[in-house]
């Protein structure tokens, strides 16, 4: 497996045959809801630097999702499928397939393994090569199902995601490239920079159990009854989101705890916070967590899953899965130790710049991109 270091090396090598390749390129970026929601940011810088790199590109989004936003001007948009109902992929895919032949694409990118299957029958249909992203652990090997002749790499965002691909598939082991996903990091750490407001702490992560916020909402009972004032945010919306408010009137946090929808730009609610807190394991790459770092918050972060960004006592302090006592510890050395706090933000802040660079990511991007045609032009 590949990093992100090694493929922007590996550009500057590139024969004058890639070299070529990578001149005529034409992708089609393939995006999930997800990818719209939670990969905002990633999904806009990817698009600019490829814009910028003055390649063509094209986006096919999900219905009923505002992609105007994060689309550039020069940048062609599909919606498919034609209708957002379940089991509907399948329509209008020859109809799709004819609109892209006239755009004559190059090479497919799926950003969500949750659009694998629509984008092998599109690569299929238009017979190119196709690259897919997995941003979650592998749970499900049939829900990637990757064409043999056609996939020719799956890039991963982190290490963990990389050997739980390999796992599962161990026939695509030598396809596997790991790209770590760019962003931009403030000039200034924002954790206590204002102590005249009150302590903020924020989180972000969909509605889908009450379990995700039992311990930390514990904890933050447990805080407010030893003196500590804050307030503390639940950006995300989900099913759960009734018998979540249930729990903070039983808690009686209503009036510290507010819930509200991911906004856009969610950034600016991140920047808003002291402290940012992932309080479950993580079974996905975050965009979050890796805009919170970026933002210069102070991140507490549930250890295990996806934890690549998680430095202990360097990027993050960490706590334990289901215990509300170590989730209160490690609010209470944020709270109460606020150089240490901006230590850790600043360090992590530093780790972001030095990993994630978006230049980089789109270097190793390209550099996929012509593998893949290289590949199928041979």
């Amino acid at each position: 497996m590949e990093s992100a270091e090694q493929q922007s090396r590996g550009s500057e090598e590139i024969p004058s045959e890639a070299a070529s390749l990578r001149k005529s390129l034409r992708p089609v970026l393939v995006v999930s809801e997800r990818n719209v929601v939670e990969h905002t940011t990633f999904v806009r810088h990817l698009l600019v630097g490829l814009v910028d790199e003055s390649i063509p590109v094209t986006l096919i989004g999900p219905p009923g999702c505002d992609l105007e936003p994060i689309v550039p001007a020069p940048a062609a948009l599909f919606i498919h499928p034609p209708v957002d109902l379940p089991l509907m992929e399948h329509v209008g895919l020859e109809r799709l397939a004819a609109q892209l032949e006239k755009i004559k694409p190059t090479v497919l990118h799926c950003l969500c393994e949750t659009r694998a299957a629509l984008t092998r029958r599109l690569a299929r249909r238009l017979d190119i090569p196709y690259v897919l992203t997995v941003n979650s652990l592998v749970k499900r090997r049939h829900r990637l199902s990757p064409s043999p002749r056609r996939c020719a790499s799956i890039v991963v965002p982190s290490e963990a995601i990389g050997s739980g691909v390999i796992k599962a598939l161990p026939s695509f082991s030598d396809r596997i490239r790991h790209i770590n996903i760019g962003t931009f990091v403030e000039n200034d750490t924002i954790c206590f920079s204002d102590l005249s407001r009150l302590p903020s702490i924020i989180v972000a992560r969909g509605l889908h159990r009450v379990a995700d916020f039992e311990h930390l909402l514990q904890a933050a009972r447990s805080l407010q009854a030893e003196g500590r004032e804050f307030m503390l945010a639940i950006m995300g919306s989900g099913p759960a989101e009734h018998r979540l408010r249930r729990l903070l009137m039983t808690l009686g946090l209503t009036d510290t705890v507010t819930i509200v929808p991911i906004l856009d730009p969610w950034r600016a609610v991140l920047a808003a916070g002291d402290i940012f807190v992932q309080p479950r394991p993580l079974e996905a790459f975050s965009v979050f967590l890796l805009e919170a770092m970026a933002a210069g918050t102070a991140v507490a972060a549930c250890w295990g899953g996806v934890d690549d960004l998680i430095v202990p006592n360097q990027t993050a302090v960490i706590f334990e899965p289901d215990s509300e006592p170590s989730v209160r510890q490690a609010l209470k050395q944020l709270l109460d130790g606020h150089d240490f706090a901006r230590r850790l933000a600043t360090t992590a802040q530093e780790h972001i710049r030095a990993r994630h660079s978006v230049s980089e990511m789109i270097a190793a991007t390209l550099t996929v991109y012509a593998e893949a045609q290289r590949q199928c032009k041979h």
